[in-house]
């Protein structure tokens, strides 16, 4: 299946009446089976069936976020969402057959534990009573998403969405990005009483779901969701408090540099993006010639990247262009029946563009490379713990690179974007703290959420003020982050693997060619192995030990202090 582009695929409705069929079939086989190689052959009909599957899925799920509007593509993803919930009876019923089959040790061997116990934890997080609530929820973060993806927000003349007003976050005009930051509340708190709604079903419908398995709420069924098997929330409450220790007074440091870099008295919220006093550093060209230099950059970084890129853009396989109605994100998906990552983004024409191009591409990288090395579609996704290893270590890799992307402000980028890494991590962290009080106490109101939200603004970002905005200053932030919504849990995967994507910076500073080598390999990998036996094959230090936030940032934290005491001179 060389000879495609994603723009020309053609979607068919997958018959998943046929498709529960032939699972059910399947199951009594591996029920019967005789011989291994009876297993093999199954195992691989099923594989090859659910792509087929799935492919189709991601096709409407990517067309539905390309024009959210688009009343066809709607339909089918609220047809696949429905019926799609009624077939995981079917497939939880195959994964039980292939659990208690007489091959398990041979399965092990040929695939790795890792196996099993994958498909145990999918075993383990489902039952045909949580049918209703995970169409239920399909539907509400639908909706939320939809809200996010028609935003129009009126503001200097022009009509823009929420990546269309993030560009004047960085305007060097203070006023204009005090304006811009309004505009980008005053959106949020008028779909206030509706994303409270929103949250409010969704807390209750989670949580139902965690005690029909009989857990006391959501939580446990969150961390199955994420893929987590080696550790649980204890751990990751002792990684909060490392980063709140080491980490939170860093970037009070850095932020209270960057109020004087820029001439504030008091850095504030809609300032935070705005790094030099003669502006940011932009792109020094449109989409099409960023895409043009990063072929030529990955080409560059290794004869791996070089060929994948090819094969991204020969195929058609990114959508970056801002576009009204195209949903408010970003992401990484694949299209396994062609081995295919794709990406998907909306460029707006700051720093931001390049990093999607490295963040993105990394993550779809990793998809290339583990589905031509593994041999199961099960391990084509790195965990999600684990995946955005790729993406942001990536982002490091391109720093060498930043010249052809921002001409002469290639340091200006580079100092903003180690800054911006570093400093994400504490929000990050308080995004995972708020959605354990979530579900841990659902009997809070709305407002009193919102407040909790307030509480860990101040305990992980002390720096951060508002200014004439009664929504955001007690709380309201955190609606903007579509994970909450849409990903359970999933956030603080990305501070988890900042401390190996600052592993991988110092170690690609002091050794570039085994640092390399780790990470292909850690591509490779896949999901083959759980998250702390993939840090292994890295090479990389296990972020919930005692004082590892500090050293995985401590080159980081180097490098930024220097800058800005050179800034000073």
């Amino acid at each position: 299946m060389e000879d495609f582009k994603f723009s020309t695929l053609e979607y068919v409705r997958p018959d998943l009446d046929q498709y529960d069929a032939k699972l059910q079939q399947l199951t009594e086989q591996v029920k019967n089976a005789k011989d291994y190689e009876e297993i093999q052959r199954i195992l691989q009909e099923a594989d090859e069936l659910s792509s087929a599957v799935d492919t189709m899925g991601t096709i409407a799920m990517i067309r539905n976020t390309l024009n959210t509007t688009d009343e066809f593509y709607e339909k089918e993803i609220e047809y696949l969402q429905d019926r799609g919930a009624e077939s995981e009876a079917s497939s939880t019923a195959l994964f039980k057959a292939i659990l208690n089959c007489n091959f398990t040790k041979e399965l092990t061997e040929e695939f790795g534990k890792e196996f099993l116990v994958s498909i145990q934890r999918k075993v383990d997080q489902f039952k045909e009573e949580l049918i209703p609530f995970m169409q239920k929820e399909a539907k509400l973060t639908q909706k939320y998403q939809k809200i996010m993806a028609t935003a129009k927000i009126e503001f200097e003349g022009e009509t823009l969405n929420l990546y269309g007003i993030q560009k004047y976050f960085e305007h060097s005009d203070r006023k204009t990005r005090k304006a811009a930051f309004k505009a980008y509340s005053d959106f949020y708190h008028t779909h206030e009483d509706e994303m409270e709604d929103i949250f409010d079903e969704l807390i209750t419908i989670r949580n139902e779901m965690g005690k029909a398995l009989g857990y006391e709420n959501f939580i446990p069924l969150a961390y199955m969701q994420q893929e987590r098997s080696d550790y649980g929330p204890k751990e990751v409450a002792a990684y909060r408090e490392q980063v709140r220790r080491e980490l939170v007074p860093l970037c009070a440091k850095l932020y209270e540099a960057q109020a004087k870099r820029i001439g504030v008295d008091e850095l504030k919220v809609y300032d935070e993006e705005f790094v030099y006093p003669d502006g940011n550093a932009d792109p020094i060209g449109d989409e099409e010639y960023l895409v043009k230099e990063a072929q030529k950059m990955y080409h560059d970084l290794s004869p791996e990247t070089g060929e994948f890129i090819d094969y991204m853009i020969e195929h058609d396989l990114m959508d970056l262009e801002n576009k009204p109605n195209k949903a408010s994100t970003g992401y990484m998906t694949v299209l396994s029946t062609y081995k295919a990552p794709f990406v998907f983004s909306c460029f707006n024409h700051t720093k931001f563009d390049v990093e999607v191009l490295t963040h993105e591409l990394g993550h779809a990288f990793a998809g290339y490379e583990s589905m031509r090395n593994q041999k199961t579609s099960l391990f084509y996704m790195g965990g999600t713990d684990i995946a955005e290893i790729h993406s942001m270590s990536m982002e490091q890799f391109a720093y060498p690179y930043a010249e052809q992307f921002f001409g002469e402000g290639a340091d200006k980028f580079r100092f903003a974007h180690l800054q911006g890494a570093i400093t994400f991590v504490p929000f990050g962290v308080a995004v995972d703290e708020f959605q354990h009080i979530m579900y841990e106490h659902p009997e809070l109101t709305p407002k009193e959420r919102t407040l909790e939200w307030h509480k860990l603004e101040e305990k992980y970002m002390p720096w951060r003020k508002y200014e004439e905005d009664e929504f955001m200053e007690r709380g309201g932030y955190w609606y903007h982050k579509l994970h909450i919504f849409l990903y359970p849990f999933y956030y603080i995967n990305y501070t988890l693997t900042t401390m190996g994507a600052m592993e991988f910076k110092k170690r690609y500073m002091e050794d570039k060619e085994q640092a390399w080598k780790d990470y292909l390999n850690l591509c490779k990998a896949g999901s083959s192995k759980s998250y702390l036996e993939l840090l292994k094959v890295a090479n990389l230090s296990v972020p919930f030990e005692e004082g590892s936030v500090a050293r995985a940032t401590s080159c980081a934290k180097e490098i930024l202090l220097s800058e800005i005491e050179k800034m000073n001179q």
